[in-house]
């Protein structure tokens, strides 16, 4: 596989103030890439885990305000870049149930915006994140491209309609764009929301109790700094961009059960976990299984995952405990 040096390129990343998206914008700053980050705009002036940024890094980004959701800021953003990596979403399923509208607005809408200013600005190459999520509960697995898109929650019905937009804009208009699909990221600056940090927070504070909702759902867990090198190949390598669609997965899942077991063993927790069934997706929006077929990815962009779930793991609680361990942020239930 050929890649492209990124040195000297400049690398437009979206939603840049996140969780996986800070990750690639350290990476493409070590890469020697120009970027140009996207944070959503607050009133506190803050550009998220950004702020983490060492002042070497903070003084090689141009760190930016914004909304995806305004067209013409979206257009000025992307003027002159090399590439835009499309990361910027609303991603909390459950918050979707509340508020769909915000999520059409954000990830549909937003979606749109950037592929205009790529068309608009001949922007040579677009990454857009797609989600597992758009399978719903698969018929068969491992999960590949041919498999059904399912839109079994608000949150991934808009994460569908971006992907097929893009798959639109590369037909109508010649767009080079590739959607790259994360299988169920984890790692540091994760958000407590997430089992696999808010379990790793409560076994670390010495809780005696952990509770959870279902231990029988199936993921396929990608550590971050594995999907952050998902991206720079998908920003690099050389081949023909022309709507495709590349899943990033490891090909082995686990059920929540057995990964609160992993997590007792990297933290030497004794916590006994009470499951209680307290649904937050209403029923037939549950997905019970995710796992990918990570022959694709290797095949097309040269990407296999490095991390261990267990490595994976140790590294993210021993991240947490670094920072200060913070039960107030853990939450009750975990699904």
């Amino acid at each position: 596989m050929e890649y492209q040096n990124l040195a000297g390129k400049t690398v437009v990343v979206t939603g840049a103030d996140g969780f996986i998206g800070s990750h690639v914008t350290q990476r493409l700053i070590a890469e020697g890439a120009k970027v140009r980050a996207l944070c959503v705009y607050n009133s506190n002036g803050s550009f998220g885990w950004l702020d983490d940024l060492s002042a070497e890094e903070r003084d090689a980004v141009d760190l930016r305000l914004g909304d995806v959701r305004d067209a013409e800021f979206v257009s000025d953003l992307v003027k002159g870049a090399d590439v835009v990596l499309h990361l910027a979403a609303l991603i909390a399923i459950p918050y979707s149930y509340q508020a769909p509208r915000s999520y059409v607005e954000t990830n549909v809408v937003g979606t749109l915006n950037v592929l205009e200013a790529v068309r608009r600005h001949d922007v040579a190459r677009l990454v857009n994140t797609s989600t597992s999520e758009v399978y719903g509960t698969p018929k068969t697995v491992p999960i590949t491209i041919e498999n059904e898109l399912r839109g079994q929650s608000p949150y991934s019905a808009t994460k569908i309609a971006a992907d097929k937009l893009c798959e639109a804009w590369a037909s109508s208009f010649e767009t080079p764009v590739l959607v790259l699909r994360p299988f169920n990221t984890f790692g540091p600056r994760q958000s407590a929301r997430a089992v696999i940090p808010t379990v790793l927070q409560q076994m670390l504070g010495g809780v005696e109790k952990i509770h959870l909702g279902s231990l029988t759902p199936r993921r396929d867990f990608t550590f971050v700094a594995d999907t952050a090198d998902g991206f720079i190949k998908a920003a690099s390598a050389q081949i023909p961009l022309q709507g495709q669609v590349i899943q990033l997965g490891t090909g082995r899942d686990v059920s929540i059960g057995e990964l609160v077991e992993m997590a007792r063993k990297v933290t030497g927790s004794t916590a006994e976990i009470i499951t209680e069934e307290v649904r937050v997706r209403p029923e037939a929006s549950e997905v019970m299984h995710l796992l990918s077929d990570p022959a694709q990815a290797l095949a097309e962009l040269g990407w296999a995952p490095q991390t261990s779930l267990e490595d994976g793991l140790r590294q993210s609680a021993d991240w947490i405990a670094a920072r200060g361990v913070d039960l107030s942020t853990a939450t009750k239930y975990s699904r």
